[in-house]
């Protein structure tokens, strides 16, 4: 099992793919508001199960240094495995590698926990998507000597 980030039309449209299944058909949030429009200037992240994507997630970097880890989804089969996981801490790698200073995510308010466990911060309630309330939560990049 490996994960893989990119930019390309190919990884875009698998992840839509994943997100469109998790998000649309299973969570009932509407298909309208998962494409945003952000998908060709982000990085996604992929986990396969051999040739198989079996989850994803988005990393939308700004020119100020900050970004946005957003889009986490993993396919039914594979949840409990820890494949969530994985993909977050390729995606904080892959930003502390290209120089990320910080990154915001609206999570699931039940997902608190599970992003504190990274190193993620508890800033406040935001939206409701769909029937889910977000929280906004900061990962603070360690400043490079």
């Amino acid at each position: 099992m490996d994960v893989t980030i990119g930019k390309s039309l190919e990884l875009i449209s698998m992840s839509q793919a994943i997100r469109y299944q998790v998000f649309t058909l299973e969570q009932n949030i509407p298909t309208e508001l998962d494409l945003d429009g952000l998908d060709n200037d982000s990085f996604h992240a992929l986990f396969w199960d051999g040739d198989k994507p079996v989850a994803t997630a988005r990393l939308t970097v700004n020119q100020d240094g900050s970004s946005t880890m957003a889009r986490v989804a993993v396919s039914e089969g594979y949840r409990g495995d820890g494949v969530a996981s994985k993909i977050v801490h390729a995606l904080i790698k892959h930003a502390n590698n290209i120089g990320v200073r910080c990154i915001d995510i609206h999570a699931h308010a039940y997902l608190r926990k599970y992003y504190v466990n990274f190193g993620f911060e508890y800033i406040r309630e935001v939206e409701i998507v769909g029937e889910h309330q977000l929280i906004e939560m900061k990962y603070q990049m360690e400043p490079t000597v």
